[in-house]
């Protein structure tokens, strides 16, 4: 039984009945999706960001860099990479992070796996993908995510590009504290509570402009348009995808209702995740950002592993579900 059936049935009375659109229309089409798509996106989002803002009030920032400071450089990029699964980020809010781990002296190519991970493989994702695709396509999402961040770490720490980090970044180490902060249950409730409304009102804007991206293409756009671009027979259709993806910026939640969009349209499931993926762990205000801590060179290096993993990953979609 489809569990967001309930959901289902009020978006199906509100836009036939309420605003008594026609069925199967354009529109009607466009207005359900758009209604179905925003309850169940929210629900999803207050529930799991809950429940990951419970994990991480036993896991402070203090503790992660301690743990991954004192480990195997390797072991600390896959615990960095699975760090980053649990840590509901963007690209540009992980790098305050990603910076702490550099000033606790932790390796670099580790820090940069927490930093492609963190948004590449969103918990919220990794949830929507589920309900929308199923066990298999959200098992292929995380198991690449994950191979691409540790490799892309890995790396970049072979290349001893610490010399491309501003000095500054160095000459602030942090003095860690390993004492976990105690709390009691109602303090941890109180703080997922805080927590999750603080992230939906910094990506409730971004959530329903995605859906409603996705609303219009979902009704509007004809379906031979986008099959016949970004087909799956198209060679180029993947690193296009994600040559648009890298200038957009929104967060994983965002564009997942525009991804069942372009799939519903006949566009190769492996070029829409490379879209998500581009969009979510390479963007524009992430290399903004930055720019502030290292040199252009090593931005285009994390750029290029990056961006070289996530057309991989397209390509592997594109020929196993071919």
């Amino acid at each position: 039984m489809n569990i967001f059936y309930p959901i289902q049935l009020l978006s199906n009375w509100l836009t036939y009945s309420i605003f008594n659109i026609t069925p199967h229309s354009l529109l009607g089409d466009a207005v359900n999706f758009f209604i179905y798509d925003t309850i169940k996106i929210f629900i999803l989002l207050a529930v799991i960001i809950f429940v990951v803002s419970i994990i991480r009030s036993y896991l402070p920032p203090e503790r992660i860099r301690s743990i991954l400071s004192h480990k195997n450089k390797y072991v600390g990029n896959v615990l960095a990479s699975l760090l980053g699964i649990i840590t509901p980020f963007c690209s540009c809010s992980a790098i305050p992070l990603f910076l702490g781990f550099v000033q606790a002296g932790v390796p670099l190519g580790t820090t940069f796996s927490f930093l492609v991970a963190s948004p590449m493989i969103n918990e919220v994702a990794l949830v929507l993908l589920l309900g929308l695709f199923g066990w298999k396509i959200a098992l292929i999402y995380v198991v690449s995510g994950l191979v691409i961040s540790i490799l892309s770490g890995i790396i970049i720490d072979k290349l001893k590009v610490e010399k491309l980090v501003e000095s500054f970044v160095y000459q602030n180490n942090l003095n860690v504290n390993n004492d976990l902060q105690i709390m009691t249950r109602k303090e941890r409730i109180d703080y997922a509570i805080k927590y999750t409304l603080e992230i939906i009102k910094k990506v409730w804007l971004y959530v329903v402009i995605g859906i409603g991206v996705g609303a219009w293409i979902h009704g509007y756009l004809p379906a031979d348009f986008l099959t016949q671009y970004a087909g799956a027979g198209k060679w180029y259709s993947v690193p296009l995808a994600v040559l648009i993806g890298i200038p957009l910026y929104s967060n994983a939640a965002g564009v997942i209702p525009l991804v069942s969009a372009l799939t519903e349209k006949g566009v190769a499931m492996g070029t829409t995740l490379a879209f998500m993926m581009s969009i979510t762990a390479l963007s524009l205000p992430e290399f903004m950002i930055l720019k502030k801590v290292m040199k252009t060179k090593l931005i285009l290096i994390f750029t290029g592993i990056v961006g070289i993993g996530i057309m991989f990953t397209g390509y592997l979609f594109n020929l196993i579900l071919g």
